[in-house]
């Protein structure tokens, strides 16, 4: 699958308000017990990088790395890893943890650190786009589907609870929120026509876990009829024993997870990037269900619907920029703490 179409450097302001110092504290030191970081060699002298990323990422990532340290760039790197809710990452490296390379869920996390100067303006310049991973917001359903859900309007159904992330957290929680009102928009709807259904579906969220992958860990636990998800996390659940199903609906978003090194990041950082990015890396992500940047030729993808065909195109995929005016419009738009749509839809329903 080809990527969308070049996303422009911006320059952006913040998308919220900084957090108080002892929440940001206390992200830091649960991050620090993850990631051993602050050294940048290990104990036999090799070179340390240390990612940080979000939640549906950590499992996919250790088949990159592992195979990255066959290759002569990665031979002696050691790459560490410290995986969670994509706003609470981003928020982590701002207050002090050491990062070599932040790998998160969207565009305005990578932003944040931009403008506390952590990581270069012309982040975005390279073949690219910034972007390492990316996939498509699909319904996960119980084996079999015995509530028949196929379109958003299902989702409304009297009888169906919605489980999604937090969108004050998780950035899997924007995908989703913003596919679900997009849909609404793509079938000819109007922007009230969108909110009203906004506010019929937050009415059926069940719950709202920080993370995508707690969000995952909930629905299989049995929280929820339905669980809003990345494709790749749907299809790696299942590659681990999951036994649920998922359904593309006709109208999506091409979620797009941004990538960047931090100023001060070493050379095996960036050929660990310059691997990730590569058709070898690509095709070991698209193996764990992310939708490949480059072509990687044929590949049989465990887990999907259709193991030979794993990735068919929706009918309608929206983008961030095309339908949303680019990430610096929309996070404002629609997630400003105060006045965003959604937030404000949200905090309407009671749902927190």
């Amino acid at each position: 699958m080809t990527r969308s179409p070049r996303l422009r450097p911006r320059q952006a302001g913040r998308s919220g308000r900084r957090r108080g110092t002892a929440a940001l504290v206390g992200l830091v030191a649960g991050a620090l017990l993850l990631t051993a970081c602050g050294t940048s060699s290990d104990a036999s002298g090799g070179d340390t990088v240390n990612v940080v990323g979000y939640s549906v990422l950590e499992q996919a990532n250790e088949g990159v790395i592992a195979a990255f340290n066959k290759t002569e760039a990665g031979s002696g790197v050691t790459v560490k890893g410290s995986y969670g809710a994509s706003g609470d990452q981003s928020r982590a490296v701002e207050a002090g943890l050491d990062a070599d390379e932040v790998h998160l869920s969207l565009e305005p996390d990578v932003t944040r650190l931009v403008d506390d100067g952590l990581v270069a303006s012309d982040w975005k310049d390279n073949a690219t786009d910034g972007v390492c991973t990316q996939s498509i917001v699909v319904f996960v359903v119980r084996k079999g589907n015995p509530l028949g859900i196929t379109s958003w309007s299902d989702l409304v159904k009297d009888d169906v609870s919605i489980v999604t992330p937090n969108p004050a957290s998780s950035g899997s929680a924007k995908w989703n929120l913003l596919a679900a009102y997009g849909s609404v928009i793509a079938d000819g709807g109007s922007q009230s026509d969108a909110e009203s259904y906004m506010t019929d579906f937050f009415s059926h969220v069940a719950a709202l876990p920080d993370s995508g992958r707690d969000a995952t860990t909930a629905f299989e636990s049995g929280t929820g009829d339905v669980l809003l998800s990345y494709e790749n996390e749907a299809i790696l659940a299942r590659q681990s024993g999951a036994d649920f199903d998922y359904v593309v609906p006709d109208s999506s978003i091409l979620i797009q997870n941004s990538c960047a090194l931090l100023k001060d990041a070493s050379q095996a950082a960036s050929d660990f990037m310059d691997f990730q990015k590569s058709k070898e890396g690509q095709t070991l992500y698209a193996e764990t269900g992310y939708r490949p940047l480059v072509d990687v030729g044929d590949v049989t993808v465990d887990g999907a619907n259709d193991p030979s065909n794993p990735f068919p195109d929706p009918k309608k995929l929206l983008t961030i920029d095309d339908d949303f005016g680019g990430w610096d419009k929309a996070n404002t738009e629609f997630f400003d703490e105060d006045n965003g749509i959604l937030t404000t839809i949200q905090a309407s329903s009671g749902v927190s």
